[in-house]
């Protein structure tokens, strides 16, 4: 038998740069983004060290997204926590 597919059923923001996510699986994690966003020398992941514009997530087809996946992450990552 294969692995259900992964996907997020929801994204609530927490503080900071944390999110609570809701997984297809019934469990919640809780990722935090700060180590990734504020390490960054990119300055298209740079720009969400920005609170209000990182506040800006979307769920798209279960995928956590920013601004039309100019910002997103693998779900397998979030769901291990590993950014």
């Amino acid at each position: 038998m294969s692995a259900p597919y992964l996907y997020i059923d929801a994204a609530t923001y927490q503080d900071d740069y944390k999110l609570v996510l809701t997984f297809n699986t019934g469990e919640l994690k809780t990722v935090d983004f700060s180590s990734f966003i504020n390490q960054s020398l990119h300055p298209d992941i740079k720009k969400y060290q920005n609170l209000e514009l990182f506040k800006q997530f979307s769920l798209t087809n279960g995928d956590l997204q920013w601004h039309d996946y100019e910002l997103c992450f693998p779900i397998a990552d979030l769901y291990q926590n590993q950014l």
